[in-house]
């Protein structure tokens, strides 16, 4: 993982390709630039994985929000780690709570808190919340805004 100073990363403003895997993704970090509480919203409304039992693809939307401490992930290396599930097969459970887990390994965040919105499989939507840490008591936090699944209704 790079460090501190923009001159320090790699992917950013630089030809990457996308990892083979999520193990082999580099998430890369810079300082956070005040000391004040807030909140960074991440949203990925097309993340893809592969089921691991049938190797069809899975869809969802995920919304990931948290409080940084001392880091925030630089969003091009965030980019191409959740790029790298494409090929992934892992159930909708280990891909939303290893995302967020992976996040707070390498940000450290004070809080974060993942909402995996999955689409249907075999006609039943799945969705996994997780959550790192204690809500600070003054952060204001805005609701998710993904509906629950109803299909054509």
């Amino acid at each position: 993982m790079n460090e501190t100073t923009y001159n320090n990363l790699g992917q950013l403003g630089a030809n990457s390709d996308l990892p083979a895997s999520p193990d082999e993704a580099v998430l890369e970090r810079v300082s956070n630039p005040t000391d004040t509480p807030y909140l960074i919203r991440l949203t990925c409304p097309e993340f893809t994985s592969i089921c691991p039992v049938t190797g069809q693809p899975d869809f969802a939307h995920l919304v990931i929000d948290y409080c940084p401490g001392a880091w925030i992930v630089e969003s091009k290396s965030f980019k191409l780690f959740l790029g790298s599930f494409r090929n992934h097969g892992d159930f909708h459970e280990a891909c939303t709570t290893g995302i967020g887990e992976r996040l707070v390994k390498e940000i450290e965040p004070v809080w974060l808190r993942i909402g995996g919105y999955w689409y249907p499989r075999g006609g039943i939507p799945i969705d996994v919340f997780c959550q790192f840490g204690e809500k600070p008591a003054n952060l204001w936090v805005p609701d998710q805004g993904v509906p629950t699944y109803r299909g054509r209704g």
